[in-house]
């Protein structure tokens, strides 16, 4: 590009002199020929006046006034034949005009001439013929050339170095960019151009800049997807794995059909449950299940009826409690299961005793107890922290259900550290409101 640009830019200013100075340089010719031309009719003129005045005294002109330098000057008669002075013995044809009275031009192939007539007493008695080479003319008009080609150089060097500095100036941030665009598709997605003061690049430069935002903001949503669908799927898959484990580690005298067909139908349900939390994960990572209404009666049924079974397998009970005439809440189903999925299964790994799941309406929000019986939390334990698997405590799964709830206009606190109790809260639907209100007021 540095190359494009300096070629042309010294291109473009060699054809604007080259446009320029050849006009000039033909005006400038003929301006000296002319003005030598000029001078040689001022000494004509002189000459021409000296010897009408010798004629105008009857006297007989025996020489001529000095005429320009390197000039010839002569006297011819009425004839055309030369009387005084260096000149050709015959007058030329073009200067013997001057007899009839006009200051005539006569230029030959190797000489400038002019030819002035010298009147006596109102009559032309002969021509003053000046002539001088054109050599001298050239030589000036070849040194006024050669100064106007010197600048012409001269312009065109300037050309060149201000196409550099253009060229590297316009090449070093598009060099900058290439860089960035490498990075980019390195994996770096944190590249920033800086501003170049070019308005066009700097456009680029933005552009690149949002791309690889919105690249990075991708893959973390397709990293954080993954890894809630891992941890998701953990433990349906692990309850799946010991329940067909279980059904193969029975003796062979003690199976019976009843016993394979329940393990067959508990498979399926999970199966079923599986499904269900890739359904809702999928939904919630293409954002297509927003807005909705949210009967949370209906949900938590649904829900807590597949955790009573992995919950009486400990010997513990889940107990499921909605207030009556509960307002729809404004949430995503998807969600909002997968939050209270995420709750009663923290509860059953790291909590005691009866798991109580607890829906009341407080006023400006929904609320959903989830509570057991175990030995507490401690004040310090980082509770919502994204973690890897390998650490300890609650780890991806309450760092996944507050950025659900977060996601749907709600919040997910902890409510009761010992025994422990999180509450998850979410916006009323905004019809049942207005109708409860209404419903209020004509009471």
């Amino acid at each position: 590009m540095r190359r494009r640009i300096v070629g042309l830019t010294v291109i473009a200013a060699v054809v604007a002199i080259t446009l320029f100075g050849a006009p000039l340089a033909v005006v400038v010719a003929r301006y000296l020929l002319n003005d030598e031309r000029t001078e040689l009719e001022r000494a004509a003129n002189v000459v021409a006046l000296t010897l009408a005045a010798d004629f105008a005294r009857d006297t007989a002109p025996t020489t001529l006034a000095p005429a320009a330098p390197a000039a010839e000057v002569a006297f011819y008669d009425r004839a055309g034949r030369r009387g005084l002075g260096n000149g050709p013995d015959v007058l030329e044809h073009e200067v013997a005009e001057a007899l009839h009275g006009e200051i005539e031009p006569g230029d030959t192939t190797t000489e400038l001439v002019v030819g002035v007539p010298v009147v006596d007493d109102g009559t032309i008695v002969g021509v003053v013929r000046v002539g001088a080479p054109r050599a001298g003319t050239y030589l000036q008009i070849g040194l006024v050339w050669l100064v106007m080609a010197g600048l012409g150089a001269i312009a065109v060097g300037v050309a060149w170095l201000v196409a550099r500095r253009l060229g590297a100036r316009v090449a070093a941030p598009l060099e900058q960019l290439a860089a960035l665009a490498r990075r980019l598709g390195d994996g770096d997605f944190s590249v920033r151009s800086g501003s170049s003061g070019i308005e066009e690049i700097d456009a680029v430069g933005t552009a690149l800049e949002s791309t690889a935002e919105r690249i990075g903001e991708t893959l973390d949503r397709e990293r954080a997807f993954s890894a809630d669908t891992s941890h998701q799927l953990r433990t349906p898959l692990t309850g799946l794995r010991l329940g067909l484990e279980a059904a193969l580690d029975t003796p062979p005298e003690r199976r019976t059909v009843e016993s394979l067909a329940a393990a067959v139908a508990a498979g399926i349900d999970t199966c079923d449950r599986l499904e269900q939390i890739a359904d809702d994960l999928l939904a919630l990572a293409r954002d297509t299940d927003r807005g909705g209404r949210l009967d949370l009666a209906e949900l938590l049924g649904r829900t807590t009826a597949e955790w009573r079974g992995t919950l009486a397998g400990s010997g513990r009970s889940l107990r499921v409690e909605v207030a009556d005439e509960l307002p729809a809440a404004a949430a995503s189903t998807a969600a909002v299961r997968q939050v209270v999925a995420v709750l009663i299964d923290n509860a059953a790994r790291h909590g005691a005793g009866e798991v109580r799941v607890t829906a009341r309406d407080v006023g400006e929000a929904l609320a959903v107890d989830v509570a057991d019986e175990g030995p507490g939390i401690p004040q310090d334990a980082e509770l919502f922290v994204r973690r890897s698997r390998t650490a300890g405590g609650h780890g991806i799964g309450l760092a996944l259900a507050r950025s659900l709830a977060e996601a749907e206009g709600g919040r997910l606190v902890l409510t009761r550290p010992s025994p422990p109790r999180f509450t998850l809260l979410l916006p009323v639907a905004a019809d049942d409101r207005a109708a409860a209100e209404r419903l209020d007021g004509t009471d």
